[in-house]
């Protein structure tokens, strides 16, 4: 089942849409749950509101899984540019716009104010290590984000192509200042649209983008991280891209295994 629910955001002074799946034995159990969060989250459950008109196929997928976890899905402003500057973690520069962004204070909201409100009006286990967060594109950004600066709140995090070498450094410095915990769990996406290699070249181990992702996969490992790096042969940066992901990240992460 997929409640919607409009939550207050308080870096914008107005709404945001929660889109939440509860497993299907949630009304008929006392069991409580793990929860991931999903950023972009009106484009996880339905093709008829995803942006696109396609979705990431979860509600289906949990469906059929048997583990069960909530999923939040945090909806964005569909406001111009305002999801980019929501979204951002950095001070970033997107074609001639530089966006500074908030990103931080969308964490804040996140955890201060979404997951108390989850973890008071649902069956939840609310620490770290049943607590897992995801997106793609400016959500997959912020997820690799967050889940370094935020480290004693999540313990794993699906990052759907974000934008690895054009973060490199930034990545660097958030990896820095971080205390990360060894059980974290950290899946790093990427699609071959999205960066070619030079002619004649393999892209999954020749582009900017594969020699960035096994760089800073390696640096996250010698923090005892645990990786999974994922390349999307002939896709592209979309929703069925990531849709065609969520089957090897959600086992990965959450059964600590690709089945």
């Amino acid at each position: 089942m997929v409640i919607e629910t409009d939550f207050y955001y308080d870096p914008a002074d107005s709404f945001r849409r929660l889109h939440i799946w509860l497993p299907d034995d949630y009304d008929v159990s006392q069991e409580r749950y793990p929860v991931m969060y999903f950023f972009d989250g009106h484009n996880l459950f339905y093709d008829s509101v995803a942006t696109y008109g396609t979705c990431w196929g979860l509600r289906e997928y949990m469906d059929s899984w048997p583990k069960k976890v909530i999923i939040v899905g945090m909806e964005c402003s569909h406001e111009g540019n305002r999801r980019l500057y929501e979204y951002s973690p950095y001070r970033m520069h997107f074609r001639k716009e530089t966006i500074d962004g908030i990103g931080e204070e969308t964490f804040r909201w996140l955890i201060h104010s979404v997951k108390p409100y989850i973890d008071r009006t649902y069956r939840t286990y609310g620490h770290r290590e049943a607590t897992g967060i995801g997106g793609s594109s400016m959500g997959g950004i912020m997820s690799l984000y967050g889940v370094m600066a935020h480290n004693d709140v999540f313990s794993k995090a699906a990052c759907c192509s974000a934008g690895m070498f054009y973060n490199l450094n930034r990545y660097r410095m958030t990896l820095a200042a971080s205390s990360l915990h060894p059980d974290t769990r950290v899946f790093l996406s990427w699609s071959e649209s999205e960066d070619r290699a030079p002619r004649g070249q393999d892209p999954a181990t020749r582009s900017r983008t594969a020699y960035a992702t096994f760089r800073f996969e390696k640096e996250l490992q010698a923090y005892g991280v645990q990786t999974y790096h994922y390349f999307g042969r002939g896709c592209g940066h979309n929703e069925a891209a990531w849709a065609q992901q969520v089957p090897v990240f959600m086992p990965w992460l959450w059964l600590g295994s690709d089945h």
